[in-house]
């Protein structure tokens, strides 16, 4: 009988926490963007935020989320230290208020969930109405999950064997809050553990008093995963809000630890039902930490400054900048931070591209040696996006997100492709000019400088039709690559005249400038890569991009060597 209950048991609890995922991840998906702008909004004032962080949490049911994505706006110093300690009181708060909720009977309206949420969430393409479908099939499982625990699970009576064993580890108050502390943690929310606490205490498996130590217990494990996920172990700065979290529930449960027995007694007492006196001291807990520390947070927040400043460090360039690991709960946000990576990179792309055609008709030495540089922060930045983007496509993402996940990694790798041939080729073309203190004519460094000019212009154009989807601008990218080869062969021309006209700089350099416009054209390639999608996604066949290149297109390939190479 024993072994049927711990079976009952955990199935429950797994039921239960697949539908606060659901629950998580459906209003994460519906109103992501909206709740991370009102959420920065209220960090202006302690209790504004404190009633955001209340919200907030109350609608996500995990106070983890709220702590990460505040986290992540102190790390960056986006909003200060006390109004992000008073979110934080309020997340406290708002995960109570489902365990209040679910602690009376409201299994009945399960079936109604389920099938609201099933309608809706067969109702089509993504949509926020599809999301809300599956936060309702969410709460149709949690309410199944009490079910199971409440009602299916054997009385303890039938079950000795059980109840012997956990009244041997329920029965000293400082163990109790300990294993709901790791409880807690391991299950990464404190809704479930205490919703386990309350069954078990409903079913007479521990008595209220172990119940109360448990909930203790659960929302001091509660603060730890903030501490181990949300914090930088190369910055002490971005422990301080995790740590001031940990802190206000770590005294809140010295405080009422000693007076536990007669606080339980009071409770039981006032309301017998043990599951709704449960729910009722883990909200009289939180709301009693929140009046407490709200007040004392400006003295808090001084006093971790100081004991966790923040290090003063060199900027690394290649450490991306935008990629929120707690942003990926939620498609929309991650993908839209992954595109602000991209542009990141695109920047030190840019960069290198511009340094390369200086230190090629500056003959600045220096300049190749930092282009090398840059080339190994774009090959780093370039891992880290793909590696984000992977983390982000092992949930579901519907075609859309998809399709944009891999517009994103496509762009990314084009980008990294054109640091390669800056790097690989480029560089080591304007080093051999160098070395051999060679000059371009007049002319050959015009048309260089006004070829690289026009390949500037299309990668920042580029950078728009990414972030934009616009059609029109996509168009006219694919226009200039046919302009681009046309402008090739011209300059081709024009170089293989002065060749004929026997100028000193010219027949020096000739293997040097062709191989730049090689270069140059591979490069502008690659940069166009990020209109394709677009156009397809507006519908336009490959027939109607080759009509639209075709206006343009009259240059023919170019060799990649010439006389005097």
């Amino acid at each position: 009988m024993g072994s049927i209950v711990l079976l009952d048991l955990m199935g429950g609890v797994a039921l239960l926490l697949w539908g606060l995922h659901m629950v998580h991840s459906g209003i994460l998906r519906a109103f992501g963007p909206d709740l991370r702008l009102l959420l920065a909004r209220a960090l202006r004032n302690r209790f504004t935020a404190l009633g955001a962080g209340l919200g907030l949490t109350a609608l996500l049911q995990s106070s983890t989320a709220t702590a990460l994505i505040t986290s992540s706006f102190a790390a960056e110093e986006i909003v200060s230290l006390v109004p992000a300690l008073a979110i934080m009181l309020g997340a406290n708060i708002g995960t109570t208020l489902i365990v209040q909720v679910l602690s009376f009977n409201v299994a009945a309206i399960a079936p109604v969930l389920f099938i609201v949420g099933l309608v809706a969430f067969r109702s089509g393409p993504r949509s926020r109405i599809k999301d809300l479908g599956r936060v309702s099939i969410g709460l149709g499982l949690m309410l199944l999950a009490l079910h199971i625990l409440l009602d299916t699970m054997a009385p303890a009576e039938n079950a000795p064997g059980v109840r012997v064993f956990l009244a041997a580890i329920t029965g000293d108050p400082v163990l109790c809050i300990l294993i709901g502390a790791v409880v807690t943690w391991l299950v990464h929310s404190s809704v479930a553990s205490v919703l386990l606490v309350m069954s078990l205490a409903f079913s007479q498996f521990i008595s209220p008093y172990a119940a109360f130590a448990l909930v203790l217990g659960a929302n001091l494990g509660s603060a730890i995963n903030p501490l181990l996920e949300g914090a930088r172990r190369d910055n002490p700065a971005s422990y301080r809000l995790p740590v001031g979290n940990l802190v206000n529930r770590v005294v809140g449960i010295l405080l009422v630890a000693p007076f536990l027995r007669p606080i339980t007694e009071i409770i039981y007492a006032w309301q017998p039902d043990l599951a709704k006196a449960t729910a009722l001291f883990h909200i009289a807990f939180n709301v009693a930490t929140a009046l407490l520390f709200i007040g004392l947070l400006d003295h808090m927040a001084g006093l971790l400054e100081r004991l966790l400043p923040k290090r003063a460090q060199q900027t690394d360039p290649s450490r991306p900048r935008y990629l929120d690991e707690s942003a990926l709960e939620t498609p929309s946000l991650a993908l839209a931070d992954a595109a602000r990576e991209v542009l990141h990179m695109g920047d030190h792309t840019e960069a290198m591209l511009r340094k390369v055609m200086a230190a090629m008709l500056t003959n600045d030495r220096a300049l190749v040696d930092q282009v090398s540089k840059m080339d190994n922060t774009v090959d780093r930045l370039n891992e880290a996006i793909k590696l984000y983007v992977t983390k982000l496509t092992r949930g579901s993402l519907d075609e859309r997100e998809g399709q944009r996940a891999m517009e994103i990694v496509a762009f990314a790798i084009n980008l990294e492709h054109i640091g390669d041939i800056v790097d690989k080729n480029l560089s080591e073309l304007a080093t051999k000019k160098i070395k051999h203190r060679l000059q371009f004519s007049a002319e050959g460094a015009e048309e260089l400088s006004a070829f690289h000019k026009r390949t500037i212009d299309s990668l920042r154009i580029a950078f728009g039709v990414f972030m934009s989807g616009d059609a029109n601008e996509a168009r006219k990218l694919l226009t200039e690559k046919a302009a681009l080869r046309a402008a090739e062969l011209a300059a081709v021309e024009r170089h293989l005249e002065r060749l004929r006209e026997g100028r000193p700089e010219t027949i020096e350099t000739t293997s040097l400038h062709l191989d730049v416009l090689r270069d140059l054209r591979r490069i502008h390639s690659h940069i166009c890569s990020v209109a394709y999608p677009v156009l397809d996604a507006a519908g336009e066949t490959a027939a109607d991009r080759e009509s639209t290149m075709a206006t343009t297109d009259v240059a023919a390939p170019v060799p990649s060597s010439s006389p005097g190479s």
